[in-house]
């Protein structure tokens, strides 16, 4: 498994962001992302490095590159149902189909030919996008906005049986990270933040999807 990776580094200052990046920790080969879960499903998942039987591979999923999205979504692990937060690294190949392969969740006037073309994509692709604002340190929308990525179907059961390289529970890191902020420590907390930067894609790969 992989330890959960830090940075000393905050994210990028405002102006010099796009309004849609993707942002994530990364190799050559895989990229992390997180989803929250409850016990029953994340301690099973982190302990075995897979997804257990009872993990609903018919059903949409979605994962989030951005840690501070998911503490966002979380409530820094508190929340019911999602006590436990992972860190699921996955092959690049796998993202880089399900990236292809989406539809934009929503519909936009002038990327869709029409509102009925646009519904008859969705319905059809095993994976659609999202693009939410990122969050601050304290959890604050920014002006900038970071990938959700859903996935349902063919993508959802290739996410849990072929992607995943290993899953580590960060719940921990969460956990420390808002102790640190409750105490004042933010320049502490900043430091044990995941080392997200830009994800590289191909010129116009995220044109389909608003990016």
């Amino acid at each position: 498994m992989i330890a959960a990776p830090t940075s000393t580094a905050p994210h990028a200052p405002h102006a010099l962001e796009p309004r849609h990046r993707i942002r994530a920790v990364h190799t050559a080969t895989t990229v992390t992302v997180y989803q929250a879960y409850r016990p029953e499903i994340g301690v099973a998942a982190a302990r075995d490095g897979r997804f257990p039987a009872q993990w609903k591979r018919d059903r949409m999923t979605w994962i989030k590159p951005s840690f501070l999205w998911m503490m966002y979504r979380c409530g820094w692990a508190t929340k019911e149902g999602q006590e436990i937060v992972l860190a699921v690294e996955i092959d690049r190949a796998g993202f880089a189909w399900a990236l292809e392969h989406a539809c934009l969740a929503g519909y936009q006037r002038g990327l869709h030919p029409d509102r009925v073309t646009w519904q008859r994509s969705l319905r059809r692709a095993p994976a659609r996008v999202q693009w939410d604002p990122e969050r601050d340190l304290h959890l604050r929308p920014l002006p900038y906005r970071s990938l959700q990525l859903g996935l349902t179907g063919e993508a959802a059961r290739r996410y849990a049986d072929e992607w995943t390289v290993s899953i580590t529970d960060v719940t921990p890191l969460a956990q420390r990270i808002q102790a640190l902020l409750r105490d004042g420590g933010v320049d502490a907390a900043r430091a044990l933040l995941p080392d997200e930067r830009p994800y590289p894609v191909a010129e116009g790969a995220l044109a389909h999807l608003g990016g």
